[in-house]
């Protein structure tokens, strides 16, 4: 069971894959950080000086409640979060389809590139050799 899975882990698709796994993550935070630190400020200051992070519909208010001194948290729906995780989304979307782009371009001029000849067969290069010696006489 053992060599089973110590195989196929060691395939050279499923290493190919953690690392793409790894790669990934790591992007997705690289973006993330582009998205809300480099992104929405602009445009934050474009609209007036809106945090979009912080954009909220409030469905119910906070709350404390007086004989246990329970506090209700606030409930809402966070547009702003969920914009600047659909721009994020985009953002990777477009990466990724211009590496798969560029990925499939090289490809086609691989394909593209004539095979080399086959060699003549030994029947061939012999005969070759007895025409040039004749020629040479």
């Amino acid at each position: 069971m053992r060599s089973v899975f110590t195989e196929f882990a060691m395939r050279g698709n499923v290493i190919d894959m953690a690392v793409g796994i790894v790669i990934g993550g790591a992007f997705g935070k690289i973006v993330s950080s582009f998205v809300s630190d480099v992104v929405m400020p602009p445009i934050g200051v474009l609209t007036g000086g809106v945090d979009f992070a912080q954009i909220k519909i409030p469905l119910t208010e906070a709350s404390t409640n007086a004989e246990t001194g329970a506090v209700t948290e606030a409930v809402s729906i966070n547009i702003g979060a969920f914009t600047n995780t659909v721009i994020d989304f985009v953002i990777i979307a477009f990466a990724i389809f211009m590496v798969i782009k560029m990925m499939n371009a090289a490809k086609k001029k691989e394909e593209a590139a004539p095979a080399a000849p086959p060699k003549p067969s030994t029947e061939e290069v012999l005969l070759t050799e007895i025409r040039d010696a004749l020629r040479s006489k």
